[in-house]
């Protein structure tokens, strides 16, 4: 898919879901800015998307981060067109989980790192789009425990509330700046390989049941390139007529029931 004069910033770009679509839009030919929190994945990703990207360390829940990352994208490839905020994480290790034992540190930290940090990022690109008058594109991730909870393994209550919340956001934005051709989507992933999810991926009795909760493909977790096609669509002008909307690429999580079957 042709991303040619496109210039595009990804928060969270440095890794799994993120890093995955940083290739493909390379690949398609766009200007490329990633962020990324730690050193590490900011080298690891450097040396894999090579000079034709520019990949910055930054923390998504500061203010400053996204505005400097667009100021980059805007200086070393041009205009921005597209922002794709990845960047979230589980709360778990600060106390999210089930309602009655959750922390108030586990609700807020989810609350920032994964609505916070993306209202960021998304004001950032709408006041660079409004300024230069560019007919642009946002796509948020979100998950597919916004709508179809599964309560045996995946109880992290504040994570669900707050990529609801995300997609809340994104619809109602996509209602006010439709009309000035900005175009703001949401990706629901079920569970993916990625270093948010290997708690899961190293559980037998998940693994099991993610066998019959995403059956396409022989059943099995999803690979962050399964998002990178939906990824390229909207961020490409094959997507001009379509805003508001919240695609699942799920494996078929959201269609079934899963069976819980304990190899204990």
């Amino acid at each position: 898919m042709d991303l040619q004069n496109k210039n595009i910033v990804i928060i969270g770009g440095t890794s799994g879901i993120g890093l995955a679509a940083a290739e493909g839009f390379v690949a398609s030919g766009a200007g490329l800015v990633v962020v990324g929190l730690d050193e590490e994945s900011c080298e690891v990703a450097q040396d894999i998307l090579g000079n034709q990207a520019v990949v910055l360390q930054g923390d998504a829940v500061d203010e400053k981060t996204a505005a400097y990352a667009i100021e980059q994208c805007n200086q070393h490839f041009g205009q921005l067109t597209g922002l794709y905020h990845v960047a979230g994480s589980s709360g778990r290790k600060y106390g999210d989980g089930p309602l009655h034992e959750m922390s108030i540190e586990g609700w807020n930290k989810t609350f920032e790192v994964n609505l916070t940090s993306l209202m960021l990022s998304n004001r950032a690109a709408l006041r660079a789009f409004l300024a230069s008058d560019t007919v642009g594109s946002i796509l948020n991730l979100t998950s597919v425990l916004a709508s179809s909870p599964a309560p045996h393994y995946f109880t992290t209550h504040g994570y669900a509330a707050a990529k609801s919340a995300v997609i809340g956001l994104t619809k109602s934005t996509a209602a006010h700046y439709a009309k000035y051709g900005i175009r703001i989507n949401g990706l629901a992933p079920g569970l993916v390989d990625s270093p948010m999810a290997q708690r899961a991926a190293q559980n037998r009795d998940i693994m099991a049941y993610i066998k019959t909760k995403q059956p396409l493909d022989g059943g099995r977790i999803g690979s962050p390139t399964d998002l990178v096609g939906a990824a390229l669509y909207f961020m490409s002008d094959y997507s001009q007529f379509t805003t508001g909307q919240i695609l699942s690429v799920d494996g078929g999580w959201s269609t079934q029931e899963g069976q819980i079957i304990s190899n204990e």
